[in-house]
């Protein structure tokens, strides 16, 4: 499978900042008190913690006060929302931002800033201060050493996950780059991936976000934790593909069963004008899916989302990439996001007897394959002589593109060539990109598309056959 897992590095640059209530079943407690601070440690030098300039005391202070404010509303007014006062807001976010220091990291842990947060996150009736405590915990995260302690507190975890069933955009968004931090990193990236996949919640909470949000952020992050899943643990994706409607979604009368292959259509659509990164995120989590055989039974049942992923995925190769007026350059830009599609509309289109018919390969499709392989070409040429550097994803979607172009033509039928030819996507110029592409591994198939062209278009056909005497 595709490696899409991120490393520690790229973990770290997704520390969180600040931007300008949920009640776990697992938790009914106060916050923990942190420890009592050591006695002498007024000089500056040792309130500072570690190289920092940050210090001990402030921050110590602060995290009391969290404490006594969310203890003394849950005694007060237990199930009224809390409103979060401005300073003690101000200064949560200054922990917030800290917390992306290595040294404040680490002096968090040893603070037990972990057992007060759950404990502020279990008891909060503030939105926003739950967005801020999982912020912070985010950002202890992106440390291997502190992930590995907090990933070790069992009740944290459970209220994480279930944090993905909340209705603040804010707490999800952080609460997804949490998950995505911890996921990614390698000494408990498994202990995670186990827990997820126990927790039944966690498929149909992020099926409902990617289907009905429209915060672009949000669903980015979303799909990069899916991704990033579905990359790592093949047999978790594979349960999640297949997984059937609990009684309870049976009985419900209103919203049924969300397919993870639709969601992730949904999302997809979202993000189509608003996200190149998003679209690109989600196309990569449609095609691995199509790399194990229930992940294609499944799209490709009689009441499967394939052809409904194949008219989406058709139009967005056709419509928003590599239109002819563009420069080959383009190509080098857009080379990821179409990877991911042609391999979505290969998949698709390997069993496409089982949900569509071959006529849905519709003239521009392929008017758009000849044209990566034309710009590829060119772009090829127009580079060697400067740069001898294999680029692999180019040549990927060249290999991936010639494929796909030998399995249309080695059943292409006359009146398609004919059709191609009237609408100007076969050319002299396509033809002999098609040809150049085909000939090395897909003679038949080349054989196939100039036997056909020799009755579409004798004169084009004595072109080809003139560079290409096969």
């Amino acid at each position: 499978m595709d490696s899409g897992a991120e490393s520690t590095e790229e973990v770290e640059g997704e520390r969180s900042s600040p931007p300008t209530g949920l009640q776990s079943p697992l938790m009914d407690r106060n916050p923990s008190p942190p420890p009592d601070a050591a006695d002498g440690e007024e000089e500056e030098n040792l309130d500072a913690i570690g190289e920092t300039v940050y210090s001990k005391h402030w921050l110590f202070s602060t995290l009391t006060r969290l404490i006594h404010m969310v203890s003394e509303h849950s005694e007060l007014d237990a199930e009224g929302e809390m409103q979060l006062p401005d300073e003690d807001e101000e200064d949560l976010c200054r922990v917030w931002d800290m917390a992306m220091d290595k040294d404040v990291a680490g002096f968090l842990q040893e603070f037990k800033a972990t057992e007060i947060l759950l404990g502020v996150i279990a008891k909060s009736r503030c939105p926003r201060l739950t967005e801020i405590c999982v912020g912070i915990l985010g950002n202890i995260a992106c440390f291997p050493e502190t992930c590995l302690t907090l990933s070790q507190n069992e009740d944290l975890c459970a209220v994480l996950l279930l944090l993905l069933g909340d209705a603040d955009p804010p707490t999800l968004l952080e609460t997804s780059r949490l998950l995505l931090t911890c996921v990614s990193q390698k000494d408990v990236s498994a202990v995670w991936l186990q827990r997820i996949q126990q927790q039944l919640s966690v498929c149909s909470s992020l099926c409902f976000i990617m289907s009905s949000s429209t915060n672009t952020d949000l669903l980015e992050k979303v799909g990069e934790l899916v991704e990033n899943l579905f990359d790592l643990d093949e047999e978790l994706m594979r349960s999640w593909v297949t997984a059937q409607p609990s009684e309870e979604e049976e009985k419900d009368e209103g919203e049924g069963h969300l397919n993870v292959a639709l969601c992730l259509l949904e999302a997809a659509k979202q993000l189509r004008s608003e996200s190149l990164k998003g679209l690109e995120i989600y196309l990569h989590a449609l095609q691995l899916l199509t790399t194990i055989d229930e992940g294609i039974e499944v799209l490709s049942s009689p009441e499967g989302p394939s052809k409904a992923i194949w008219d989406f995925v058709c139009d967005v190769v056709c419509k928003d990439f590599c239109q002819p007026d563009d420069l080959p350059v383009v190509l080098q830009e857009q080379k990821t996001v179409l990877l991911q599609a042609f391999a979505v509309l290969h998949a698709l289109y390997r069993c496409q007897n089982q949900w569509g018919s071959q006529s849905d390969t519709t003239l521009p499709l392929i008017g758009s394959i000849l044209r990566v392989l034309q710009f590829h070409t060119e772009g090829k040429h127009a580079t060697s002589s400067k740069d001898d550097t294999k680029d692999d994803q180019l040549q990927a979607l060249a290999e991936i593109t010639a494929e796909f172009l030998s399995d249309i033509c080695i059943q292409i039928s006359k009146d398609t060539v004919a059709d191609l030819v009237k609408t100007g996507y076969l050319t002299e110029k396509t033809s002999l990109i098609a040809a150049s592409s085909l000939v090395p591994d897909y003679k038949m198939a080349f054989q196939h598309l100039q036997s056909m062209l020799s009755e579409a278009d004798p004169q084009m056909s004595d072109m080809v056959r003139k560079q290409f005497p096969v």
